[in-house]
């Protein structure tokens, strides 16, 4: 069978012998035809929020509006969801203070190439917008998380007087989901608050995986976050492989995002496929732009995977490795048992930047051997204790040479950030 793999804005293809093919696991939100247009749905959300009143009601005679928006490297489609935000806080509305904080939790500032591709130039040219900076940010005070860890978010977000979010609902591989309460913790958090909310203790549980809500401690925190906030009204949409509107939902903070990961789960799950090599990737631009990020799709490739089996990420990775931290603890450490034996002895309030995202790759690379298709450099990519590969077809016969099989299996995920391998 021939596949395509999105790879950065464009594909790779891949061909995979019928006889050796254990499997394919896609999201189902690919193949969603919803029956309204992208900004039809956008508004029938806010027509209908859940469990709150209507936005153009709840924004009547407020004078300093928020809106939390997701940064440049989450695929939120604000090009549509922004100007119907926009427009319905107007209606009622005219001459209230209206500012983007965005989100960038702990990455680096979005440009203003990034801000206009996600907003197009109007919104920009004419709304205030802030750029959330976890470290020089002025940040409030608000005690402490339920975990422990200090909660410090920052200060325009608290000033408003009615704070609401855009996002998106994905599967998320610590998080359970994205969106919702995420837009706060890490959204608009100080890196303080961010680094005691993914502690190595948190990480390690058997609830932080993907699509799992309940007994989450990570989740636990991020919605005591959400509530400290006073976070008013959120609007959540699901996309498919196009970065397209499938559905939306809107209300409170909590309800109307548990109904979106209810819809989103209904679509994600898929049961495993279990094969010696998985050819997985994060889904194209902008969740590939680097290693980093990569980790999400290599979680769904680790659990459809068989003992000592080959993991195939294709991730584009313009950017790199995307963390410094991340890259110099790879490259520093002997082998991934030595990272995750220094992690696990870190106590929440010794947790060090990208911990997190360098605890998940070490515990797949101690279980298998992973090979990069990447525009990373090659250096990089084997300083971090992985193979890399050119192409597809390249890393496909790596794999089949470390597999070491003759019957060897192969299962396929197209979109490894979008499924829930069950």
């Amino acid at each position: 069978m021939k596949f395509n793999l999105p790879y950065g804005k464009a594909i790779k293809e891949i061909d995979v012998e019928d006889s050796h093919l254990k499997g394919i696991l896609l999201s189902r939100t690919h193949s969603y035809k919803p029956e309204k247009s992208e900004t039809e749905l956008v508004q029938d959300a806010l027509n209908n929020p859940v469990n709150s009143p209507l936005l153009e009601d709840l924004v009547k005679d407020k004078k300093n509006i928020v809106i939390i928006s997701s940064d440049h490297t989450r695929p939120v489609p604000s090009h549509i969801t922004m100007p119907v935000l926009l427009e319905t806080i107007r209606k009622t509305n005219k001459e209230g203070k209206i500012t983007i904080l965005v989100a960038t939790g702990v990455h680096r500032a979005s440009t203003n190439e990034e801000l206009r591709a996600k907003y197009g130039d109007y919104i920009v040219d004419n709304v205030k917008i802030h750029i959330h900076d976890s470290r020089n940010d002025e940040m409030v005070d608000l005690g402490y998380l339920p975990s422990g860890g200090s909660l410090l978010l920052n200060k325009v977000a608290l000033e408003s007087d009615l704070l609401i979010a855009e996002g998106f609902i994905e599967p998320h591989f610590f998080a359970g989901f994205s969106g919702g309460r995420k837009s706060v913790l890490p959204g608009i958090a100080s890196y303080k608050t961010v680094l005691a909310n993914h502690c190595s203790e948190f990480i390690d549980s058997k609830f932080a995986r993907t699509g799992i809500l309940e007994n989450n401690p990570l989740h636990i925190d991020m919605l005591y976050a959400a509530e400290k906030s006073n976070l008013a009204f959120i609007l959540n949409v699901i996309i498919n492989q196009n970065k397209e509107v499938i559905a939306a939902f809107s209300g409170n903070r909590e309800d109307a995002h548990y109904k979106g990961c209810e819809f989103a789960n209904h679509l994600a799950g898929a049961n495993h496929q279990k094969a010696d090599i998985v050819i997985t990737t994060n889904g194209g631009y902008p969740l590939d732009q680097n290693i980093y990020q990569s980790v999400k799709g290599m979680t769904a490739a680790e659990a459809s995977i068989e003992e000592n089996g080959v993991i195939i990420m294709v991730s584009a990775c313009a950017d790199g490795h995307g963390g410094e931290a991340f890259y110099e603890t790879f490259k520093n450490a002997n082998n991934p048992e030595e990272i995750m034996e220094d992690i696990l002895k870190k106590g929440r309030d010794q947790t060090i930047m990208d911990q997190w995202e360098s605890q998940v790759l070490a515990r797949i690379l101690i279980k298998h051997q992973v090979i990069m298709v990447t525009g990373a450099d090659k250096n990089i990519v084997e300083n971090m204790h992985m193979h890399y590969a050119a192409s597809v077809e390249e890393a496909l016969e790596k794999a089949k040479k470390l597999v070491d099989k003759t019957d060897y299996t192969v299962t396929v995920i197209p979109d490894g950030v979008a499924v829930i391998v069950n």
